[in-house]
Protein backbone atom coordinates (compact mmCIF):
# COMPACT_ATOMS: atom_id res chain seq x y z
CA UNK A 1 0.00 0.00 0.00
CA UNK A 2 0.99 3.43 -0.74
CA UNK A 3 -0.44 6.75 -0.09
CA UNK A 4 0.17 9.75 -2.26
CA UNK A 5 -1.12 13.07 -0.55
CA UNK A 6 -2.06 16.66 -2.73
CA UNK A 7 -3.59 19.26 -1.52
CA UNK A 8 -6.05 21.62 -4.15
CA UNK A 9 -8.21 24.33 -4.31
CA UNK A 10 -8.50 27.44 -2.08
CA UNK A 11 -9.20 25.56 1.46
CA UNK A 12 -6.33 23.28 0.38
CA UNK A 13 -7.89 20.22 0.68
CA UNK A 14 -6.14 16.92 0.85
CA UNK A 15 -6.62 15.00 -1.47
CA UNK A 16 -5.24 11.46 -1.37
CA UNK A 17 -4.64 8.39 -3.84
CA UNK A 18 -4.71 5.12 -2.29
CA UNK A 19 -2.89 2.91 -4.43
CA UNK A 20 -2.13 -0.89 -3.99
CA UNK A 21 0.85 -1.12 -6.33
CA UNK A 22 0.97 -4.89 -6.76
CA UNK A 23 -2.32 -4.69 -8.43
CA UNK A 24 -1.78 -1.59 -10.22
CA UNK A 25 -5.23 -0.63 -8.93
CA UNK A 26 -6.21 2.97 -6.69
CA UNK A 27 -8.50 5.12 -5.80
CA UNK A 28 -9.16 9.02 -4.95
CA UNK A 29 -10.35 10.13 -1.78
CA UNK A 30 -11.74 13.79 -1.80
CA UNK A 31 -10.58 14.99 -5.32
CA UNK A 32 -11.59 18.35 -3.98
CA UNK A 33 -10.11 20.56 -6.98
CA UNK A 34 -7.74 21.58 -9.45
CA UNK A 35 -8.62 17.75 -11.49
CA UNK A 36 -5.80 18.31 -14.01
CA UNK A 37 -3.32 18.05 -11.39
CA UNK A 38 -4.81 15.83 -9.39
CA UNK A 39 -4.97 13.22 -12.83
CA UNK A 40 -1.28 13.76 -12.61
CA UNK A 41 -1.10 12.63 -9.39
CA UNK A 42 -3.30 9.54 -10.76
CA UNK A 43 -0.97 9.33 -13.90
CA UNK A 44 2.54 9.30 -12.10
CA UNK A 45 1.34 6.26 -9.95
CA UNK A 46 1.20 4.20 -12.43
CA UNK A 47 -2.00 2.21 -11.10
CA UNK A 48 -5.39 2.56 -12.67
CA UNK A 49 -8.26 4.38 -11.00
CA UNK A 50 -10.86 2.10 -9.60
CA UNK A 51 -13.35 4.11 -7.86
CA UNK A 52 -13.45 7.73 -6.15
CA UNK A 53 -14.27 7.68 -2.36
CA UNK A 54 -15.56 11.30 -0.48
CA UNK A 55 -15.53 11.26 3.54
CA UNK A 56 -18.43 14.09 2.91
CA UNK A 57 -20.10 16.65 0.56
CA UNK A 58 -18.74 19.61 0.91
CA UNK A 59 -17.52 21.46 -2.57
CA UNK A 60 -14.31 21.28 -1.04
CA UNK A 61 -13.70 17.80 -1.10
CA UNK A 62 -15.76 17.12 -4.43
CA UNK A 63 -15.47 19.68 -7.12
CA UNK A 64 -12.73 18.11 -9.44
CA UNK A 65 -15.57 15.10 -9.29
CA UNK A 66 -16.91 15.89 -12.75
CA UNK A 67 -13.50 17.08 -14.52
CA UNK A 68 -11.85 13.74 -13.22
CA UNK A 69 -14.90 11.87 -14.72
CA UNK A 70 -14.67 13.35 -18.23
CA UNK A 71 -11.14 11.16 -18.27
CA UNK A 72 -12.86 8.44 -16.40
CA UNK A 73 -16.23 7.89 -17.66
CA UNK A 74 -17.06 4.24 -15.93
CA UNK A 75 -15.55 5.47 -12.27
CA UNK A 76 -17.77 4.12 -9.68
CA UNK A 77 -18.05 7.40 -7.33
CA UNK A 78 -18.93 6.93 -3.78
CA UNK A 79 -20.50 8.61 -0.96
CA UNK A 80 -22.98 8.69 2.11
CA UNK A 81 -26.70 9.51 0.99
CA UNK A 82 -26.90 12.04 3.59
CA UNK A 83 -24.82 14.38 1.69
CA UNK A 84 -26.42 14.09 -1.88
CA UNK A 85 -28.93 16.15 -3.57
CA UNK A 86 -31.08 15.81 -6.52
CA UNK A 87 -29.43 16.29 -9.99
CA UNK A 88 -30.06 19.77 -10.76
CA UNK A 89 -30.22 21.48 -7.66
CA UNK A 90 -27.41 23.44 -6.07
CA UNK A 91 -26.30 23.65 -2.80
CA UNK A 92 -22.45 23.91 -2.24
CA UNK A 93 -22.24 21.82 1.08
CA UNK A 94 -24.73 18.77 -0.39
CA UNK A 95 -22.67 16.49 -3.57
CA UNK A 96 -25.03 16.47 -7.17
CA UNK A 97 -26.19 13.11 -7.78
CA UNK A 98 -24.05 11.77 -10.66
CA UNK A 99 -25.74 9.20 -13.25
CA UNK A 100 -26.58 5.98 -12.19
CA UNK A 101 -23.24 4.52 -14.11
CA UNK A 102 -21.53 6.29 -11.55
CA UNK A 103 -22.92 6.94 -8.17
CA UNK A 104 -22.74 4.68 -5.38
CA UNK A 105 -23.88 4.79 -1.85
CA UNK A 106 -22.08 3.37 1.19
CA UNK A 107 -23.05 3.35 5.13
CA UNK A 108 -22.00 2.30 8.08
CA UNK A 109 -20.17 -1.10 8.14
CA UNK A 110 -20.26 -0.81 4.32
CA UNK A 111 -16.48 -2.08 2.79
CA UNK A 112 -15.03 -1.37 -0.59
CA UNK A 113 -12.16 -3.15 -1.85
CA UNK A 114 -8.81 -1.50 -3.77
CA UNK A 115 -6.99 -4.46 -4.95
CA UNK A 116 -6.20 -6.29 -2.10
CA UNK A 117 -6.78 -3.48 0.43
CA UNK A 118 -9.99 -2.79 2.40
CA UNK A 119 -11.68 0.32 4.21
CA UNK A 120 -14.60 -0.01 6.13
CA UNK A 121 -16.95 2.82 6.05
CA UNK A 122 -17.72 4.58 9.72
CA UNK A 123 -21.05 7.01 9.89
CA UNK A 124 -19.49 9.73 11.49
CA UNK A 125 -21.84 12.50 11.75
CA UNK A 126 -21.38 16.49 13.44
CA UNK A 127 -19.50 18.14 10.46
CA UNK A 128 -22.43 17.00 8.05
CA UNK A 129 -24.69 14.80 8.24
CA UNK A 130 -23.32 12.34 5.80
CA UNK A 131 -19.47 12.61 6.48
CA UNK A 132 -18.33 9.20 6.67
CA UNK A 133 -14.63 8.02 7.58
CA UNK A 134 -12.72 5.08 6.04
CA UNK A 135 -10.91 3.00 8.23
CA UNK A 136 -8.37 0.41 6.82
CA UNK A 137 -5.18 -1.63 8.76
CA UNK A 138 -3.59 0.83 10.83
CA UNK A 139 -5.13 3.94 8.81
CA UNK A 140 -8.03 6.06 9.23
CA UNK A 141 -9.15 8.80 6.54
CA UNK A 142 -11.26 10.95 8.78
CA UNK A 143 -12.29 13.63 6.27
CA UNK A 144 -13.27 16.99 8.22
CA UNK A 145 -14.70 14.95 11.39
CA UNK A 146 -10.66 14.80 13.07
CA UNK A 147 -8.44 16.60 12.58
CA UNK A 148 -4.60 17.03 14.48
CA UNK A 149 -5.59 18.37 18.14
CA UNK A 150 -9.19 19.40 16.57
CA UNK A 151 -12.26 18.68 14.63
CA UNK A 152 -14.55 19.87 11.97
CA UNK A 153 -16.78 22.54 12.07
CA UNK A 154 -20.15 22.12 13.10
CA UNK A 155 -22.08 25.34 12.52
CA UNK A 156 -23.69 24.50 8.64
CA UNK A 157 -27.13 24.11 8.88
CA UNK A 158 -26.37 19.85 8.63
CA UNK A 159 -23.60 20.05 11.78
CA UNK A 160 -23.80 19.40 15.07
CA UNK A 161 -21.40 19.75 17.77
CA UNK A 162 -23.21 17.00 19.93
CA UNK A 163 -23.14 14.39 16.69
CA UNK A 164 -19.70 15.59 15.96
CA UNK A 165 -18.25 14.64 19.85
CA UNK A 166 -20.20 11.20 19.13
CA UNK A 167 -18.40 10.67 16.81
CA UNK A 168 -14.60 11.42 18.29
CA UNK A 169 -15.66 9.29 20.66
CA UNK A 170 -15.98 6.42 18.60
CA UNK A 171 -12.92 6.95 16.82
CA UNK A 172 -11.29 7.43 20.09
CA UNK A 173 -12.11 3.87 21.54
CA UNK A 174 -10.91 2.30 18.62
CA UNK A 175 -7.87 0.06 19.88
CA UNK A 176 -5.00 0.23 18.94
CA UNK A 177 -2.94 3.51 17.25
CA UNK A 178 -4.30 4.82 13.90
CA UNK A 179 -2.74 7.14 10.99
CA UNK A 180 -5.02 9.80 10.95
CA UNK A 181 -5.21 11.11 7.15
CA UNK A 182 -7.52 14.23 7.66
CA UNK A 183 -8.91 16.55 5.01
CA UNK A 184 -7.04 19.79 6.13
CA UNK A 185 -3.92 20.12 7.99
CA UNK A 186 -1.49 17.46 8.68
CA UNK A 187 -1.41 14.15 9.43
CA UNK A 188 -1.79 12.92 13.28
CA UNK A 189 -1.82 9.80 15.11
CA UNK A 190 -5.05 8.41 17.51
CA UNK A 191 -2.78 8.07 20.22
CA UNK A 192 -1.81 11.37 20.01
CA UNK A 193 -5.17 12.99 19.83
CA UNK A 194 -6.41 10.89 22.68
CA UNK A 195 -3.76 12.51 24.56
CA UNK A 196 -4.14 16.18 23.36
CA UNK A 197 -7.17 16.16 21.70
CA UNK A 198 -9.76 17.87 24.03
CA UNK A 199 -12.63 17.09 22.00
CA UNK A 200 -11.98 13.57 21.46
CA UNK A 201 -11.57 13.62 25.11
CA UNK A 202 -14.49 14.89 25.59
CA UNK A 203 -16.32 12.14 22.91
CA UNK A 204 -14.87 9.85 25.07
CA UNK A 205 -16.55 10.80 28.06
CA UNK A 206 -20.21 10.91 26.43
Amino acid sequence: MKIYTTQVGPIMTNCYLLCDEEAKVCALIDPGDEPERVERMVAQSGCALQMILLTHGHFDHCTAVRGLLAIHPDVPVYIHRGDTIAPGEYNDLKFPRLPDRNQRYYAEGDTVTVGGITLTVWETPGHSRGSVCLIGDGIIFSGDTLFRASCGRTDFPDGSYEDILRSLGRLGRLEGNYRVLPGHEEATELDFERRYNPYLKQGMKM
